[in-house]
């Protein structure tokens, strides 16, 4: 049977998805640790990649060659880009771009990469079914907006940062690792989806916010998936 693929950045990411998990088994491929079991009925593998898109791009590739993989699923935390997002609401990327990759110089728009665009798009089928899952949480204290998600290796921490991204790309929500696992994803012909919960609001100070919301913005993420894979 085909697989789940969920792929986190982080060890608090993974943690909260782990617990959603039964039949849980474990293998070892090139240092990276790769749960698999079950989320409902869905039989899911599990891999923390590490944070940036390098660890994100490379571990998406080996999730993808040992693994019967029928889609990918990015879950983790970001900052909010949209003012209207507060801390724990949840952004689902219909649209990922990577707001750091800049050939300028020869006449394409910032985070225009070659042989993929500027934008990489979830897939619809999956989308559709996430917006059947948010009518689940309709009446959460928390919001569930499907929009842009912007990828760079950079934490981003400046308010001037943060609104050039806004305004550049509309993006929703501010990340490190989406855009590079949508582009392995494009590129090898295998469906995904982005979710992503607001831990911080770049603001000069938000590092200790994040600190502050990284629990709570998991613990969302993990009742994302587990309606979504119900």
């Amino acid at each position: 049977m085909k697989k789940y693929g969920i792929i986190t950045a982080m060890q608090e990411e993974m943690q909260e998805i782990k617990k959603i998990m039964t039949n849980i088994k474990e293998k070892q491929i090139y240092e990276l640790q790769f749960i698999t079991g079950n989320i409902n009925n869905k039989e899911v593998v599990l891999v923390e990649a590490g944070v940036g898109k390098v660890n994100a791009a490379r571990v998406t590739q080996i999730l993808i060659d040992n693994f019967d993989i029928e889609a990918i699923i990015n879950v983790g935390v970001a900052g909010a880009a949209n003012d209207e997002l507060n801390m724990g609401d949840i952004v689902i990327g219909q649209i990922i771009v990577q707001h750091d990759f800049d050939i300028t110089a020869f006449g394409h728009p910032k985070g225009f990469i070659s042989n993929v665009g500027q934008y990489v798009e979830s897939d619809s089928k999956l989308l559709k079914k996430m917006e059947s899952t948010i009518q689940k949480f309709a009446n959460k204290d928390f919001k569930i907006k499907v929009g842009i998600i912007a990828s760079g290796d950079i934490f981003c921490t400046e308010t001037k940062m943060k609104e050039k991204i806004r305004s550049k790309f509309f993006a929703d929500a501010i990340e490190m690792e989406g855009a590079a696992i949508a582009q392995v994803c494009k590129l090898d012909n295998i469906p995904f989806i982005i979710i992503r919960s607001i831990s911080d609001n770049p603001n000069g100070n938000n590092l200790i916010t994040y600190k502050e919301y990284l629990e709570m913005a998991t613990k969302r993420c993990a009742q994302i998936i587990k309606a979504y894979l119900n």
